[in-house]
């Protein structure tokens, strides 16, 4: 038996389209690489070559002194203690809110999938308008309520604010990541006498790590980079390194130091960029596993 060859035109390896396509991510990943490779340039440059004027080129001679002084030295204001402060008051606010964010946001999307009560629809759709109202709106009553309560200006409430704030995003993704799940899973876990509990701890969980690794995606970046919460809650103690990334910029006396105040900039964001280049594959797994499912 013969087969007979393939007909027709063979596919050319570089067409009109695919030419466009990649016209489009070159200039894509130079519009938006530009500035940090600026950023990173200028930081490591000393001021007599800054004022050469020539931003893009690499240093020709090399210095991490910036970095240095904008970590231990650099001034916020009053304090020239660097922006390792922030750093580690960003920490502190982090670790907490992330995990119970993640943790309240996990069991709600669980009990709106699975544990249907009445009116569940409409408590969520009530949780869900948070997600649309700009933040702004909140903040003055918010600074009353923590005012009375004798929380404001604390480390204990601005995790608190994080976790409020967060709780609206989590619900929705766990729940809709529930919502794919076999509920026949669910329903042999009921019939072997498993309660709310038992079933999220031993069942459910263990088959939420793709929507764990979002979750704490999205809540790590938008804590860490948050600077409107930490601004107005977290007191001057707890100023997280957003807030006193703007206090070293706009701290100047005498001459500006562009270089220290890019290596500050570059400081604050390595905890994003750390997240995007070792989970960002995790993060497309996630999405592709049910994140984004109604």
């Amino acid at each position: 038996m013969t087969t007979s060859a393939p007909s027709g035109r063979k596919p050319r390896h570089l067409t009109v389209d695919r030419i466009g396509v990649y016209a489009f991510l070159a200039i894509a990943a130079v519009f938006f690489l530009l500035p940090l490779w600026i950023m990173l340039m200028t930081s490591l440059k000393t001021m007599e070559e800054i004022r050469l004027g020539s931003i893009i080129a690499f240093p020709s001679e090399l210095t991490f002194e910036p970095w240095l002084k904008a970590w231990a030295s650099a001034c916020t204001g009053l304090d020239c203690n660097g922006i390792r402060v922030g750093f580690w008051n960003s920490v502190k606010i982090l670790i907490p809110s992330v995990a119970l964010s993640i943790a309240l946001g996990c069991v709600t999307g669980y009990a709106l999938s699975f544990w249907r009560v009445k009116g569940a629809n409409m408590m969520f759709g009530i949780l869900l308008l948070g997600a649309f109202i700009p933040y702004q709106v909140f903040l003055y009553p918010l600074v009353r309520i923590f005012a009375t309560t004798g929380l404001y200006n604390s480390l204990a409430c601005i995790v608190i604010v994080h976790v409020i704030f967060g709780l609206p995003v989590m619900t929705l993704l766990f729940r809709n990541f529930y919502a794919g799940l076999p509920i026949e899973l669910f329903k042999a876990a009921r019939v072997d006498g498993g309660g709310f509990w038992s079933i999220f701890l031993l069942v459910i969980l263990p088959m939420s790590t793709p929507i764990l690794i979002v979750a704490t995606i999205l809540q790590v970046t938008g804590i860490w980079n948050d600077f409107l919460f930490g601004l107005t809650f977290a007191g001057r103690e707890n100023l997280p390194m957003t807030v006193q990334l703007n206090n070293i910029v706009n701290s100047t006396q005498g001459e500006r130091t562009y270089n220290v105040d890019m290596a500050a900039t570059m400081l604050t964001a390595i905890v994003p960029l750390a997240v995007y280049f070792v989970s960002g594959r995790w993060f497309v797994r996630g999405i592709a596993s049910g994140a984004v499912k109604g």
